[in-house]
């Protein structure tokens, strides 16, 4: 990123006038208690405030439910729906499970857009506002979000994603689009096989840079079970299910050896999904999909070794 734009955290309070819009919220949340306050806290302080917000508490151990309901008695437009402990935090297949779970129990059905957002974010007042304003310039626009940042060796880093690829934590949908692609697939990757579908489909995404707009992620991604290590083994085994071409497999993991673990995590990633080819682990059961997904890939990085400019999808 070149921007000089200010990178730290917005702090506001409660929206007092906030615009109700006709979005649905759904978070999945397990043993968010140390950072679910700073979610809630962005998320009241919108001054576009979605018509419903329910947060899915998938079998917490600690006091996220509790943080929950003291947030519900006081704005209506939230609302805990608790779900069955399945013992476990169960990645991908879990998080899309407790997101349908949380479908389910909506009470406005008439939503225009739908959103996906992690309990471990915050992102500025005007987020949602620039969201829908960006949406509503681009009626082929399926999804959008703002660029992610995560705060490491006392500077804001930024995580790294493709222009097109919209950020897994906060997946803000046009409800259009959304059903057009079949919702999110119940497995790892189910946040690159949803892009991918939408292109497949006609539609646009996006993930873009606005300095009222950032979205703070306050763990490392993909350390929210066990260790960042078995993260990124569980990465390269949901490139193998997703569909990825070997050489681009490699490319993403060498591509992923500047971030921490440094070297180690891409090697792992490389690992797991030559390692998942060897057992012959079940893949993405869609044909179309896989081959445009390679295509894709493949084209990808022929524009990066002839040195030429990259273009949308």
């Amino acid at each position: 990123m070149t921007s000089d734009f200010k990178l730290e955290p917005v702090e506001a309070p409660p929206a007092l006038n906030p615009r109700v819009v006709p979005m649905v919220v759904i978070s999945p949340v397990r043993d968010e208690a140390q950072y679910l306050r700073l979610t809630m806290d962005a998320m009241v302080a919108q001054t576009c405030r979605p018509v419903e917000w329910i947060l899915v508490d998938d079998g917490s151990s600690d006091e996220t439910p509790d943080i929950v309901r003291e947030y519900a008695e006081r704005y209506p437009f939230i609302r805990l729906v608790p779900r069955q402990n399945r013992g476990f935090r169960k990645l991908g297949g879990g998080v899309v499970a407790a997101f349908n779970f949380g479908m389910e129990h909506l009470q406005h059905q008439d939503y225009a857009f739908i959103v996906k957002l992690d309990g471990d974010m915050s992102f500025g007042p005007h987020y949602i506002e620039h969201m829908l304003q960006r949406l509503e310039a681009n009626p082929r626009l399926a999804a959008v979000s703002g660029k992610v940042f995560r705060f490491e060796h006392g500077r804001y880093i930024e995580e790294s994603h493709i222009a097109e690829q919209v950020a897994g934590q906060f997946k803000l949908y046009r409800r259009e689009a959304f059903e057009a692609i079949g919702g999110f697939v119940q497995h790892l990757s189910w946040d690159g096989i949803d892009v991918h579908m939408a292109w497949m489909k006609g539609w646009e995404t996006e993930s873009f840079y606005d300095p009222q707009a950032w979205l703070w992620h306050h763990r490392i991604m993909g350390s929210s079970d066990k260790h960042i290590y078995e993260g990124r083994l569980r990465w390269g085994r949901g490139n193998w299910y997703m569909g990825y071409h070997p050489l681009y497999a490699i490319a993403a993991g060498l591509n992923r050896m500047r971030e921490k673990p440094v070297v180690i995590g891409g090697l792992l990633m490389i690992f797991s999904y030559f390692w998942s080819a060897l057992k012959g682990l079940p893949r993405y059961e869609n044909p179309e999909f896989r081959r445009y997904l390679r295509d894709w890939q493949m084209q990808r990085l022929k524009r990066f070794v002839l040195r030429q400019p990259d273009s949308r999808h």
